[in-house]
């Protein structure tokens, strides 16, 4: 496959084939799960700007869910659409970063998780912002001028809480401390990502977009004095043994579709 943009997947051999559906599966479950996860401050927000905001954001998040699957179904074209994809796996054949894997926890628990996942996220979708699969790019760009808030957004409270000092900071330290084994687990090795960069299809491997990610958000923990997420211990199970925390959330957004599988909405 050559660098010019092209929507035809017969341009693709069989190993960059599954791999583009591995990068696919992988950032639709990743916006899936922030998306049902942040959903639940519905009501309950600890502002009332901020159960509107993260509600919307939440909506964001799975509306890219949405078209990343739908991406991905006309790349398998194995019979299953997107809703199939998306509701009708096991917990274990979801593929979403294990950052994504915690509770929601309270406010600071959600600020941190957002804040690293966020960066994170515009790191990978800048790495595949010009990606030489057409219908890759043309998405991520409609994304990434969403996800731009969303990260201006985070930063704000990301900022507020550590300069809040008392226990609004000491919560706020304590979730990232929590969540940082598995803070670099959005750029876990994908299978055959070789493929992906030869292709065009991603402009770096994922170690190198880490890297970058860690550049990025350094200046902002030196500055709130907060300590920097280590390296994660297993990069290559970062998508893999999901929790508890995560069995439960799969059993509230497949509910509606465990009742009837047939139905049509």
């Amino acid at each position: 496959m050559n660098a010019e943009r092209t929507g035809d997947t017969a341009n693709l051999d069989p190993t960059a084939r599954l791999a583009l559906g591995e990068l696919l599966l992988s950032m639709a479950d990743d916006e899936f799960v922030i998306g049902f996860s942040d959903s639940e401050w519905t009501g309950i927000a600890p502002l009332l700007e901020e159960d509107v905001a993260m509600s919307s954001l939440a909506q964001d998040e799975i509306g890219h869910a949405k078209a990343l699957y739908e991406l991905l179904a006309g790349l398998l074209d194995d019979g299953h659409d997107a809703d199939a994809i998306a509701y009708d796996r096991e917990p274990p054949d979801y593929r979403h970063c294990r950052l994504l894997d915690h509770p929601r926890g309270d406010w600071a628990d959600t600020i941190a998780r957002r804040f690293l996942y966020d960066t994170a996220d515009a790191v990978r979708l800048e790495a595949v912002a010009s990606a030489s699969w057409a219908p890759l790019a043309e998405l991520v760009g409609k994304i990434r001028r969403e996800e731009r808030y969303h990260v201006m957004h985070v930063g704000a409270w990301l900022e507020r809480l550590a300069l809040a000092g008392g226990e609004a900071r000491v919560r706020l330290e304590d979730a990232l401390e929590r969540l940082a084994p598995d803070a670099a687990t959005v750029f876990a090795p994908l299978r055959d990502e070789a493929a992906l960069v030869a292709g065009g299809i991603l402009a770096a491997p994922m170690n190198d977009l880490e890297a970058r990610w860690r550049t990025m958000i350094g200046p902002t923990f030196e500055r709130l004095r907060l300590t920097p997420p280590p390296p994660a211990t297993e990069p290559e199970r970062g998508r893999l043994d999901h929790t508890a925390a995560f069995e439960w959330l799969h059993s509230e957004f497949t509910s509606v579709r465990r009742l009837d599988p047939a139905a049509t909405w």
